[in-house]
């Protein structure tokens, strides 16, 4: 990032953090992709309470961004693993934030399993979670019971621009990939799995370019819609993968399990949205698999008569390329620091809530003051 460019974004968030500062500042937490343009949201979220460490996702890290932001703030190495129990949450918690008031920014629902065990057993006060996604979003509202306020931006029309331009990079993403070992897109059925925010962003992408797509969603209302735009909807999955030659994953769920890989047409490729472990069963497939990396970023899984590909190892194939989608990410990113003012005011009740209209107004209106020129 150009000085420029950083000092317009330190402005900004600025702004931000006057529009919404919060009356007390409250010690935080933050998962994050640790992008390239990250350190500005940190240091915005620093503004904004008392950051006690970022837990950068692993698949998703700059180097350079790394060794600026531990130059003043912990980062602490972030596993499903160190959340899954209420034990070893509470442990970590502690040892950072000891009978502190705290708020949790997540993406991707990784406090969700220890949630109830950290608000109940902490010696501080748990005044709710903050989450960026929808696959997260999922995690926390299929909670039996939410024990504290969890406010979700994974919904709001100012993350349409997001999904809209994630969609173009994970497009751009596997073709590049696919073009490394000298194929191409046209001539091969693709397969969208997934038709939310970013299936249908792909799929569009995907027509645009020529390709001809067919959806799958398990929920109905979403096959209808996919219908109602000109796609081909498969009936079932099943069928629908043995005539795909390209197959990308956007449920932010299980895409495909073990049984699903050997319905694959041979010489498919697979691309992910998120990480492997949200979107294939990876550790399901057959034993009678062999793995061979044909790429830098692609793995032939072959069996007797049967071959596909793997880009990226299952993860965000977006990822490979940086999976920027400029100034736009600002917009989300002050909705979430939006939501530390909500959560310090101690008076949402527990359940899932969002950020108001109203304020969601304001962002747009600084967004475009800084970056509409």
């Amino acid at each position: 990032m150009e000085a420029f460019e950083r000092a317009r974004l330190d402005a900004y968030f600025a702004k931000i953090a006057e529009r919404f500062a919060p009356e007390e500042q409250v010690t935080s937490f933050l998962i994050t992709h640790l992008l390239a343009e990250r350190p500005g949201f940190v240091r915005a979220v620093a503004a904004m309470s008392r950051l006690r460490a970022v837990l950068p996702k692993p698949k998703s890290i700059n180097p350079a961004a790394q060794r600026e932001i531990e130059q003043t703030i912990p980062v602490d190495a972030l596993s499903r693993e160190l959340f899954a129990a209420a034990d070893a949450a509470l442990d970590y918690v502690e040892s950072r934030a000891a009978a502190e008031e705290i708020a949790l920014l997540d993406v991707g629902g990784y406090f969700a399993p220890s949630l109830t065990g950290l608000h109940n057993r902490f010696s501080g006060h748990l005044l709710g979670v903050i989450e960026d996604t929808e696959n997260g979003h999922r995690r926390y509202a299929d909670l039996d019971k939410l024990p504290c306020p969890v406010i979700s931006v994974a919904r709001s029309p100012l993350k349409d621009p997001e999904d809209f331009l994630v969609g173009q990079s994970v497009v751009f993403s596997t073709e590049a990939v696919m073009r490394s070992r000298g194929d191409i897109l046209h001539g091969r059925p693709a397969l969208v799995l997934g038709f939310g925010k970013l299936g249908s962003s792909i799929a569009r992408l995907l027509h645009a370019k020529g390709v001809q797509v067919t959806v799958f969603d398990i929920d109905p209302v979403r096959r209808t819609q996919a219908l109602s735009q000109g796609f081909a909807v498969a009936r079932d999955r099943h069928s629908a993968l043995i005539g795909a030659g390209l197959v990308l994953c956007a449920t932010g769920a299980v895409s495909l399990r073990g049984e699903d890989f050997p319905h694959l047409r041979n010489g498919a490729y697979i691309a992910t949205v998120t990480s492997s472990e949200d979107e294939l069963e990876l550790n399901g497939l057959p034993d009678v698999y062999t793995r061979t990396m044909v790429g830098d970023h692609v793995t032939r899984y072959q069996t007797t008569g049967h071959y596909f590909y793997l880009a990226n190892g299952g993860n965000a194939v977006n990822f490979l390329h940086g999976a920027s989608v400029g100034p736009f990410i600002f917009l989300v990113q002050a909705e979430i620091l939006a939501g530390i003012r909500m959560l310090t005011r101690s008076d949402l009740a527990p359940g899932m809530h969002e950020v108001s209209a109203d304020d969601r107004a304001a962002i747009a209106a600084i967004w475009l003051s800084y970056f509409n020129r």
